[in-house]
């Protein structure tokens, strides 16, 4: 009896383990996914390749101010201020606009009474070294006076009488004067930054003149 039962229990056993276990856990061909160590290396963490960091996008130049104007400038004075922008060689970006604009206020030394004394004023002004100016001559109460410079702005035209103070004038003053008078602007084309500094820095030596952006 005992040995039927221990023959009962080999066959159990043995059912168990041939039909028991799973599909899924057997595998059929363990060496075809072996891995080949004898191919595996051991790499030191410093030889590493550094983890790729995330594309940078490439920098945006500033944007260069597409034109500035300098200005604004008589017709005779337009030829000095060209000269002063000689040494920046602008080539082909430089060009003259012309407009005609109304000028609010003037610099001037009172009527001289007649032509001679406006001639005599006249020599004195060459004598500081001051050429920009004209004898008015049109009939009315400036007859005789000399223009030193129209301007648009009451701030502009004091600075050019300060600076006429400084050369020694004493007798030049600042009034309104309606006037339309045709005038010359500077255009520079294609301006980076560099560019705008040293335009803003001769700007800067010219009493009444103005920097901008292209009308």
């Amino acid at each position: 009896m005992l040995f039927l039962l221990l023959l009962f229990a080999n066959l159990a056993l043995y059912a168990w383990a041939r039909f028991g276990v799973p599909a899924e856990a057997a595998d059929p061909a363990p060496q075809s996914r072996e891995l080949a160590p004898e191919k595996l290396k051991v790499v030191a963490p410093a030889y590493l390749p550094a983890p790729s960091a995330a594309k940078k996008p490439a920098s945006i130049p500033a944007s260069a101010v597409s034109c500035l104007e300098w200005g604004s400038f008589t017709l005779a004075d337009a030829p000095r201020a060209e000269q002063a922008l000689e040494p920046l060689s602008l080539g082909p970006r430089l060009a003259q606009r012309r407009a005609e604009e109304v000028a609010g206020w003037w610099v001037f030394i009172p009527s001289q009474r007649n032509r001679q004394g406006a001639v005599r004023k006249a020599a004195e002004l060459k004598a500081l070294g001051i050429d920009e100016y004209f004898i008015v001559q049109e009939e009315g109460e400036h007859r005789w006076a000399l223009s030193l410079g129209v301007f648009r702005s009451e701030e502009a035209a004091q600075a050019r009488l300060a600076a006429l103070r400084a050369q020694g004038v004493r007798t030049a003053r600042v009034g309104p004067r309606e006037t339309v008078v045709p005038k010359v602007w500077l255009q520079v084309k294609s301006v980076d930054a560099a560019l705008q500094a040293r335009l803003k820095e001769i700007s800067r030596q010219v009493e009444g003149s103005e920097l901008k952006e292209c009308s």
